[in-house]
C-alpha cells in the first residue's frame, strides 16, 4: 500500500507593494479600445485562443504569435531548442549601458488541461462577457503575464523611453510538467549566461485592481511516498497488523501537522506562502498479482 504527499516549503516571505503605473490605461481610454481589434484586450485574446493546454500545447503558433508582437514592437528576439518540437522564445530591449547586469523577465506558454464540460463557454474561446470577464484557459496562469511586459514595452517605446538596462523577457515550455526541457536547460546554458541577469521577475497572482502583491521567493515542492505492509486476510475476520492500519497512523501525523499550518493561516499570522503546505494526492492498495 502506497500513500503520496506532497510538502512545500516557502523559502522567503513576501512584500507587498502598491504599484501606481503612470503609463496606465486610463478608464476613458479603456472603453475606446473595446470595439479596437488591435488593442491590447483584443491582443490578449488572440493569444488565449491558441491552444496551449497539455498534453499537446501548440508552441509553434504560440512562438509566431509572440515573435509577432515582438518585431511589432521592434525587439530582437531569439528562439532556443533544448528538447524536440520545446522551443523558448528569448525577446530583448537592449538598454543604454549593456554592460551592467540586465532585467529578465519570465513567463510559461503552456497550460494545464482544460475539461471543456465544465466552463461555461469553450476553454480556448476566450470569449469577452458584458461584465468585461474573459473565460479562457491559461488566461491567468500565465498568459496575462506574457502580453503585460510586451504591452508595457509597447508604452515606453511610444514615449520614446530608454531603460538603461537591457531587458529581457523567456517564455519557455513546459513549465506546468516541470521545466525539463525548458527554464531547467536554459539557466544551464551559455545563451543564459550571456544575459548576465541581474533581475529577474516571473508570474505572480492577478489582481483585478491597481495593487500587486510581489513575492521574491518560491516554494520548493518535496513527494514522498510512505508505503505500508500488513497481514493479508479475508474480509470476514477481523484481524491486527494490516497495511492500511499501519498507514492510517502516518496519515494521522501528516493531517495533525496539516492542520497545524492551516489553524496559522486561518489566525492571520502567516500567508499561504509563508507555511509548509501538505497535501495528500493518491492512495494504492492490493495484493500484487503472479506474473
Amino acid at each position: 500500500m502506497g500513500f503520496n504527499v506532497v510538502f512545500q516549503k516557502a523559502d522567503l516571505l513576501f512584500i507587498f507593494f502598491s504599484f501606481h503605473f503612470s503609463l496606465s490605461f486610463s478608464h476613458s481610454q479603456y472603453a475606446d479600445d473595446e470595439s479596437d481589434q488591435d488593442s491590447p484586450i483584443s491582443r490578449f485574446q488572440r493569444y488565449l485562443i491558441i491552444k496551449t493546454a497539455h498534453p499537446d500545447p501548440d508552441y509553434a503558433s504560440v512562438v509566431a504569435f509572440l515573435r509577432s508582437q515582438a518585431q511589432e514592437i521592434g525587439l530582437h528576439m531569439q528562439v532556443l531548442e533544448f528538447g524536440p518540437g520545446k522551443p523558448l522564445l528569448l525577446v530583448t530591449w537592449y538598454g543604454s549601458n549593456p554592460s551592467l547586469p540586465s532585467v529578465l523577465l519570465n513567463s510559461h506558454m503552456d497550460s494545464v488541461p482544460s475539461e471543456p464540460s465544465k466552463w461555461l463557454h469553450p476553454p480556448f474561446s476566450a470569449v469577452r462577457t458584458s461584465d468585461g470577464k474573459i473565460f479562457a484557459r491559461g488566461s491567468q496562469d500565465d498568459k496575462c503575464i506574457a502580453i503585460q511586459y510586451l504591452e508595457a514595452i509597447r508604452n515606453l517605446r511610444n514615449r520614446d523611453f530608454i531603460p538603461v538596462r537591457t531587458v529581457h523577457i523567456s517564455y519557455v515550455p513546459d513549465e506546468e510538467i516541470g521545466g525539463s526541457d525548458g527554464a531547467t536547460k536554459f539557466v544551464q546554458s551559455k545563451e543564459f549566461k550571456e544575459l548576465n541577469v541581474g533581475f529577474m521577475m516571473d508570474e505572480g497572482q492577478a489582481s483585478p485592481r491597481d495593487e500587486f502583491r510581489v513575492f521574491y521567493a518560491d516554494k520548493s515542492p518535496w513527494s514522498l511516498i510512505i508505503k505500508d505492509k500488513g497481514t493479508p486476510c479475508h474480509g470476514s475476520r477481523m484481524y491486527d497488523n494490516s497495511a492500511m492500519e499501519n498507514l492510517m497512523k502516518s496519515v494521522e501525523i501528516i493531517s495533525r501537522f496539516r492542520e497545524s499550518q492551516f489553524e496559522i493561516v486561518k489566525a492571520g499570522e502567516a500567508a499561504n506562502s509563508e507555511v509548509i503546505s501538505v497535501n495528500s494526492v493518491f492512495v494504492n492498495a492490493g495484493i500484487p498479482s503472479p506474473k
